[in-house]
């Protein structure tokens, strides 16, 4: 099993990606002058109050035009691509039943998934606001569902996963087996032992091997 953001592919193409849909809109004229202050905002203020800060910067904020930003970044379909050692990965084990487990906004992660290509990799993307928020992880609850469907034991599956924060800490104790790739934003982030995955990767392509031993 795999998850999506940061693990796949790298999330700030999308971000980029949904900055330029909005700009276009805003500033059709020249959106790159726009998509730039977008940048700077996010790495100055993070996320939150982006779209609002950019367009009070430009003088075209409302409420209104917030909200519409907003959804023109969520419905847009995104320029995204698979990771060199993700494409090689998941074509390494085609034949093998691939699971994606993902939070967030379930039409968003149904386009990512949809503009990465996947449904021709996994059997399924669980995306677990699907199930309601509360089986976001770190609830194992996508997890169990795919060791039922597949009728494995829970440790027989590898979960290869990003965000020390959330993606182990729930599912180690039910003996699934875990791999951080480090890379993403969540790369340098520290935890207690509990939230730590069995195995730690800096490329996907360490798959080949690690999956050969026992984890």
């Amino acid at each position: 099993m795999f998850d999506l953001d940061d693990t796949l592919y790298d999330e700030i193409t999308y971000v980029k990606s949904g900055f330029m849909e909005v700009a276009k809109v805003y500033m059709p004229e020249n959106p790159h002058v726009m998509f730039e202050k977008m940048m700077e905002i996010l790495e100055r203020d993070g996320r939150g109050k982006v779209f609002d800060n950019t367009l009070k910067h430009f003088g075209f904020h409302t409420r209104t035009a917030a909200t519409k930003a907003l959804g023109i970044y969520r419905s847009h379909m995104p320029k995204i691509c698979l990771n060199e050692d993700a494409r090689e990965i998941l074509s390494h084990y085609k034949n093998t039943p691939l699971y994606i487990v993902t939070d967030g906004n379930k039409l968003v992660q149904e386009r990512k998934v949809k503009a990465l290509g996947l449904e021709k990799f996994v059997k399924k993307a669980f995306i677990t606001h699907r199930y309601g928020t509360i089986h976001a992880k770190p609830s194992p609850y996508c997890f169990e569902k795919i060791a039922q469907l597949e009728g494995v034991k829970n440790e027989e599956i590898v979960y290869i996963a990003d965000n020390v924060n959330k993606d182990f800490v729930g599912i180690k104790k039910l003996g699934f087996k875990s791999v951080r790739i480090a890379q993403g934003m969540f790369k340098d982030v520290q935890k207690p032992p509990e939230y730590h995955a069995d195995v730690t990767i800096d490329s996907l392509k360490e798959l080949k091997k690690l999956l050969k031993v026992t984890l």
